[in-house]
């Protein structure tokens, strides 16, 4: 080791030099021999302390265990220590340090440096190879190693499981004011810190709040993936020494994320081996046994930071494509980096299509993606309900301008804010169809969940389920269609059993989530009276869709045939006659081209008859005269 650097890593070396010089003259003077000149070795430098000595204060070393390391050390970096070794012990067979060896020569000894809860055995600064516990040899951890000179990486066994966090994205200032709460946490409390947890929906949020709450601490951030820990208990408690140790070493707090709920019992058990300071990055706050916990909520940065965000990257100017792109997508920094990106352009049509997009990949595996087609001309109903549907656009692509511009929703804070509806009424009246509708005119994703499979029978399967739903759409404002609502809602006010207890939670969690989500929520259900009116009121918009009468049916076969499709002599009176809902008719429409079309005829009122029939075999309903008389 040459002093060839200036500055602390300079200082360092020195200061390690001196260090290992004395150690290596106590072993000299125990085996009688006349230790070699210092070379002029000094001590560290005042102003640039030695990482040996931030480490043994962090890692609480007695002066003999400092020695025992520093021995262990010498060997691999000074060629002469080997000698001096076996010279200590008599013995040129053992040019290598033992616990022996350090008890005879080393200052202050004492056998507590040997227990495996010493800090050397510990925190495996040293290990010892098999044998007696006096007479194997010690080696120096490589990780250890390294760090003594003055590199700074993470041990290669934790490959894959950990990282040390670069500088996160700048915080927006909410974020910045959550960072300094974490901050004021840690500072005001006693050892051993409380464990922090950060929660909220964005992971990305959650790391961005805990770099910098670090950094207002003077501390880096080191992050350790939950849901790749081993379950086995003593791997589990090996690899946290490393983590911890590694955590120490680089003056970094540990973040450990731990989105997966059936991570917990890992979570609770690294918690509670660690006396280090520990966030824990999570989407609701978990319940930790062992230690004091205190629960911070994260969000991603409010309506007004996200125009200043989109406002940073598009300039200034662009003022309708930044309210646009803000007030329907919920994205952070990185989301909207990320989104400018995959657009490639400043084009508002390709920045808008690559923020609905970004919620697909992980929406697809809960929920089933529809590719909305139908417009406002297709859907029949009663001016009424098309009237409420207008408003529930309404409310969807101005809810920035009224919430945020007008001031409407800054005294309900986000509960209540979100848009929800319930669309009721028999099957095929069009409550699928009106989702496509709004989904298309909104140009937004329209994703279908079905309900009677969220529903669980064990008890909070169902909330985990319905938070993978809208946690993974909440980026894209997606417009989300829950199918067969009676699965879940019902008249359970009245609790008679634990079963009914869970439903009312399970309900009031979807219609909470419903409440606070930014894009839209739509509820189907062919049974409203089975709905209990307390669920009711906390729905926005309730859209009833009636089975046709003869004029709507009439006019949904005006409109069932594209201008493109043949047709001949067709009486849409009699047609009209078919008592079916929209669904249907659609159905006999379709059947009944195919005839046509096999036939290499324009479809006719005889295909139609055909078609007809075979869709009331389906439906088990005989087909009346007053229905199909006077057909050809």
């Amino acid at each position: 080791m040459t002093d060839v650097l200036t500055g602390p890593v300079a200082a360092n070396q020195r200061g390690l030099v001196a260090a290992l010089a004395r150690v290596r003259q106590a072993l000299h003077r125990h085996a009688g021999t006349e230790p070699p000149s210092p070379n002029g070795a000094t001590g560290p430098d005042d102003d640039h302390p030695a990482a040996l000595d931030a480490l043994c204060g962090t890692m609480s070393l007695s002066p003999f265990e400092r020695d025992i390391l520093l021995m262990c050390a010498g060997v691999e970096l000074d060629a002469s220590f080997a000698a001096a070794c076996a010279a200590a012990s008599g013995d040129p067979a053992r040019p290598y340090p033992t616990f022996g060896l350090a008890l005879a020569a080393l200052a202050q000894p004492h056998w507590s440096a040997l227990a495996p809860v010493s800090p050397l055995r510990r925190w495996r600064l040293v290990t010892p190879a098999a044998g007696g516990l006096t007479t194997a040899a010690l080696s120096i951890e490589e990780r250890v190693l390294h760090y003594l000179v003055g590199v700074d990486h993470l041990d290669e066994r934790l490959s894959g499981l950990a990282e040390a966090l670069p500088g996160a994205d700048e915080p927006t200032p909410s974020q910045g004011r959550t960072a300094a709460e974490v901050a004021r946490v840690w500072r005001a409390a006693e050892q051993p810190l409380p464990v922090v947890q950060l929660c909220g929906p964005d992971p990305v949020a959650r790391r961005t709040v805990a770099v910098a709450a670090c950094r207002e601490l003077g501390v880096r951030v080191v992050s350790l993936a939950a849901d790749r820990l081993p379950s086995d208990p003593h791997e589990l408690d090996a690899l946290v020494r490393l983590c911890a140790r590694d955590a120490a070493l680089s003056g970094a707090g540990l973040l450990l994320e731990a989105d997966d709920v059936d991570t917990n019992p890992v979570v609770s058990r690294v918690v509670a081996g660690l006396d280090w300071p520990v966030l824990v990055s999570t989407r609701e706050a978990r319940r930790l046994p062992h230690r004091a916990t205190v629960a911070v909520q994260v969000g991603r940065p409010t309506a007004a930071e996200q125009r200043a965000l989109w406002r940073e990257r598009l300039g200034a100017e662009r003022t309708a494509t930044v309210d646009a792109l803000a007030a329907q997508f919920d994205l952070g920094q990185e989301g909207i980096r990320g989104a400018c990106r995959q657009a490639g352009t400043a084009d508002e049509g390709a920045l808008w299509d690559a923020c609905r997009t970004r919620s697909r990949p992980a929406l697809d595996s809960v929920a089933q993606r529809v590719e909305p087609a139908a417009g406002w001309a297709d859907l029949v109903l009663p001016p009424a309900a098309n009237e409420v549907l207008r408003q529930v656009s309404a409310h969807v692509a101005h809810r920035l301008t009224v919430y945020e511009d007008w001031g409407l929703g800054r005294a309900g804070a986000s509960r209540g804010l979100g848009t929800s509806a319930l669309f009721a009424g028999p099957s095929g009246t069009g409550k699928t169809l009106a989702a496509e509708v709004l989904a298309r005119e909104l140009r937004l994703d329209l994703y279908r969940v079905d309900l009677s499979q969220v529903v669980s029978k064990y008890i909070g399967e169902t909330e985990k389920n319905l938070r993978l739903v809208f946690d993974a759409a909440e980026e894209g404002g997606t417009v989300l269609l829950f199918d067969e609502a009676d699965a879940l809602f019902g008249k359970r006010s009245e609790v008679r059993d634990s079963h009914d207890r869970y439903a009312n939670i399970e309900v009031s969690y979807l219609l909470q989530r419903m409440e606070t989500y930014r894009g839209l929520a739509i509820l189907t259900t062919n049974m409203r009276e089975a709905i209990d009116t307390a669920f009711l009121r906390r729905i926005r918009f309730v859209v009833q869709f009636p089975f046709p009468d003869a004029n709507l049916r009439a006019e949904i076969w005006r409109r069932v045939f594209p201008p493109t499709t043949p047709t001949v002599d067709l009486d849409i009176a009699t047609l009209a006659r078919l008592n079916v809902a929209g669904g249907n008719i659609r159905n006999i429409a379709v059947n009944a081209a195919f005839l046509a079309a096999a036939a290499g005829e324009p479809v006719s009122m005889a295909h139609l008859a055909k078609a007809a029939r075979g869709e009331y075999a389906k439906l088990d309903r005989p087909l009346t005269a007053t229905e199909i008389g006077g057909w050809s």
